[in-house]
């Protein structure tokens, strides 16, 4: 066997599925498959969970430990000899780098907070954690997207810019947003647009701020 080929950090990273789980050559994980394994991992916390925000921790720290193990595998495929020491270098990296290895396209947005300079926002208007999630009543307020703000938060810290990442659903205004059509824009192609989008909000801790 050759030995480059069975390292697992230099295969070509998975790409989703068609809607109905179908794969192309080279896909690892379809979407379907994505879809029904996220479903049960909420399930799975759910039942050991006392409250909503304790279950959004759950999934936040599950999501953790995934943030820096794609940190280490983005920053090894790019041959990355040098770290990011510059806050808005960091976000862009995660915006766009650890954003297409993930979910195959780049974050729709990056915002800088008007009222706290040590807050951002990465906006997804397609979040895939929360496509396939039906929210019951009792849990209205739970955020299924909580699983991608632990992966951001790993990828953060582990870069050495420690922060606190929360997920949030907003109402998509009129006009805001105008789904892309054919191509490979996004893995959710063939579904509707959606009535809300994820907001992650990254609140950095003082000491980053004053190191930037």
């Amino acid at each position: 066997m050759n030995r480059s080929s069975s390292n697992i950090l230099d295969r070509p990273l998975g790409r989703s599925g068609g809607r109905g789980g179908s794969t192309s050559e080279g896909t690892l994980v379809s979407l379907s498959a994505f879809a029904y394994i996220y479903s049960e991992l909420v399930q799975y916390h759910q039942g050991r969970a006392a409250s909503i925000s304790e279950l959004e921790r759950r999934l936040e720290s599950a999501g953790y430990g995934v943030g820096l193990k794609v940190l280490e595998m983005v920053a090894y495929r790019a041959k990355e000899t040098k770290r990011e020491t510059r806050l808005m270098s960091i976000l862009h990296f995660v915006s766009s780098s650890v954003w297409k290895s993930l979910f195959g396209k780049a974050a729709d947005s990056l915002e800088r907070s008007i009222d706290n300079s040590d807050e951002f926002m990465i906006i997804d208007y397609e979040p895939i954690t929360s496509t396939f999630v039906s929210v019951p009543t009792d849990l209205g307020q739970l955020s299924a997207d909580a699983y991608v703000s632990g992966i951001i938060a790993g990828v953060l810290d582990g870069a050495g810019f420690t922060a606190r990442v929360t997920a949030h659903s907003v109402k998509v205004e009129e006009g805001e947003y105008v789904k892309p059509i054919g191509g490979n824009a996004s893995l959710m192609g063939g579904f509707p647009a959606r009535k809300d989008k994820a907001v992650f909000l990254v609140k950095f801790n003082s000491e980053v701020l004053t190191r930037d």
